[in-house]
């Protein structure tokens, strides 16, 4: 046995460019990295909330392709959080580091009633998040919210000017482009991806194509979703299980695809059928007509 966690572990991330190495979360909270060579288990951190130092049940992890010293960590509750693994304090269990980026819609800040299920990052950096009973969030690296995230009112109004008579006019000015800052943030919105549903299990979320051109998903419906990722328009919507689809893994160089849910296979979807497909306008029409979109393979689980 390479290690354990304290609950379930829903998720690995294999470190870019080593065969040998990956990171796993657990609903215990701990991050994890493994050496296949040496055979040892690391711990890295505990992640917690800021407000009450609570921590958090992870579901969900992944590595940045363009820098695999950034790791995203995301569970019961509305952040994605970021960190970076070259700075961990390995001394004892309880040092454990803070984040340095946040990720959250905002009108999701606050709110006690959704979670991540999953993560993915493409390789430009982005950052593509699953929410519980919600829908799938795309976020640019620019819409990080910092170490230190706002609250839910501050999303609501600016920071009042500070009250010094002291200021300088240096600080004036820096306090002025902090605020331009974050009033961007606000209005740079991410790209969303609806119809499927996300409430019975937890499902992941990644990318497909050479150039992570469209975002797939399961769902409780037992179908693949695939959207084209630029504009959040569904692409086809294919029959994958009879109950729930909860994994939909890509691979790496060729156009194939892996999936999993509540039966006991592993199915292998490829490119192929001969029709000709119209545009469907609606989430029925899609689901309707993709029939002759993939073929599959089944591979006994």
């Amino acid at each position: 046995m390479l290690g354990i966690h304290q609950g379930q572990v829903h998720k690995l991330a294999i470190e870019p460019g080593s065969p040998f190495s990956f990171y796993t979360c657990g609903e215990d909270g701990v991050v994890k990295h493994f050496d296949l060579r040496t055979r040892v288990a690391t711990n890295l951190f505990i992640c917690k909330e800021a407000k009450f130092n609570l921590v958090v049940y992870l579901n969900a992890i992944a590595v940045d392709p363009r820098n695999p010293g950034l790791l995203a960590v995301a569970g019961m509750d509305e952040y994605a959080r970021v960190y970076d693994i070259r700075s961990y304090r390995s001394e004892t269990w309880y040092n454990y580091s803070e984040p340095v980026d946040h990720f959250c819609p905002a009108h999701l800040i606050g709110s006690d009633h959704v979670g991540i299920t999953g993560l993915a990052y493409s390789d430009q950096s982005e950052l593509l998040a699953s929410y519980s009973d919600e829908f799938i969030y795309l976020f640019s690296p620019g819409m990080g919210m910092g170490p230190n995230p706002p609250s839910s009112s501050e999303t609501e109004t600016p920071n009042p000017p500070s009250s010094s008579e002291t200021e300088t006019e240096t600080e004036t000015e820096t306090e002025t482009e902090t605020e331009t800052v974050t009033e961007t943030r606000k209005t740079i919105q991410p790209q969303v991806y609806k119809e499927h549903s996300n409430r019975e299990t937890v499902k992941g979320v990644g990318f497909f194509g050479p150039k992570c051109e469209y975002v797939v998903s399961g769902s409780d419906c037992g179908r693949i979703f695939i959207w084209r990722k630029k504009d959040g328009e569904l692409l086809r919507a294919m029959e994958a299980d009879k109950h729930v689809v909860n994994c939909v893994e890509s691979h790496p160089h060729m156009p194939l695809m892996a999936s999993s849910g509540i039966e006991t296979d592993i199915k292998i979807w490829t490119p192929g059928g001969t029709e000709e497909l119209g545009s469907p306008r609606t989430a029925e029409q899609v689901m309707e007509s993709t029939h002759v979109c993939f073929k599959t393979q089944i591979c006994l689980g």
